[in-house]
């Protein structure tokens, strides 16, 4: 009876030391090691997930409504903190009443602030459309600039705005635009610890090629939005699952989705 007991916790043991094993091998088949990552080896992976992404989303692009740099800026200003769609909604009938700068500049802001209020913190983003374009008419004759320089000496506009602005309108990349999705999709997929903009985009400047820095945001921005939510990122059916670390993701994933 004894040498069955003992036999019985040997098999059992060795098969839940098995099934450990099993589960061990699965998880780092699911998730990459990125703990002691060197440098080169995070830029190798994200050049993976970058070809992974471009496959997936061959059209990804900025998806706020314009017609030209005025337009972009005006539309990055009032997307903080608002959808596209909602700003897409609202510019459509905004562009047709003002077509310059100079008209931005002379509106009457009570009834600019009623126009794009359902954009959300409409006062500070009336203003800071009003302070941005009469900057544009009385320091650049009417032109958006085309540096970054100029671009963050604007009223209300930050380096996320001028990077979104240098990049569509003038295809010129000076750095990554870190917004929501792209500040949370760097942290899941191992690419930053940081959580200030600024220091995110230092993080993923060193990893991406200059001349992918505007197309990247685009992608992890078009994943955040059909893949990868901030609660419930549908990770089974993820392009890049293989080379993602699922950092801060407590949902496990069926073993068989590895093996795809």
């Amino acid at each position: 009876m004894g040498f069955v007991f003992i036999l019985f916790n040997v098999l059992v043991g060795n098969r839940l030391f098995l099934d450990t094993s099993f589960v061990e091998i699965e998880k780092k088949k699911l998730n990459p090691p990125v703990l002691n990552e060197s440098l080169k080896a995070k830029a190798a992976r994200l050049n993976k997930i970058i070809t992974g992404l471009e496959q997936t989303y061959p059209q990804a692009h900025c998806e706020l409504v314009h017609a030209n740099p005025l337009e972009l800026l005006v539309a990055t200003i009032l997307s903080a903190q608002c959808t596209d769609k909602r700003v897409n909604i609202v510019t459509e009938q905004l562009f047709k009443k003002y077509r310059s700068a100079k008209d931005f500049a002379e509106a009457s802001l009570p009834e600019l602030e009623n126009e794009v209020r359902s954009t959300g913190f409409y006062k500070n983003k009336a203003r800071n459309i009003q302070s941005a374009c009469h900057d544009i008419v009385e320091k650049h004759g009417g032109k958006v600039p085309q540096t970054m320089e100029e671009l963050i000496q604007l009223g209300g506009v930050g380096r996320k705005t001028a990077n979104v602005v240098l990049g569509n309108a003038f295809d010129i990349n000076v750095g990554v635009v870190v917004d929501t999705h792209v500040g949370r999709l760097s942290h899941r997929l191992g690419l930053t610890k940081h959580s200030a903009p600024e220091k995110i985009e230092q993080d993923l400047m060193k990893l991406v090629p200059q001349s992918q820095w505007t197309l990247f945001s685009h992608l992890l921005i078009w994943h955040g939005r059909r893949r990868c939510a901030a609660r419930k990122p549908d990770c089974a059916n993820c392009e890049v699952l293989k080379l993602c670390p699922r950092v801060g993701v407590k949902e496990p994933v069926a073993a068989d989705v590895s093996r795809r």
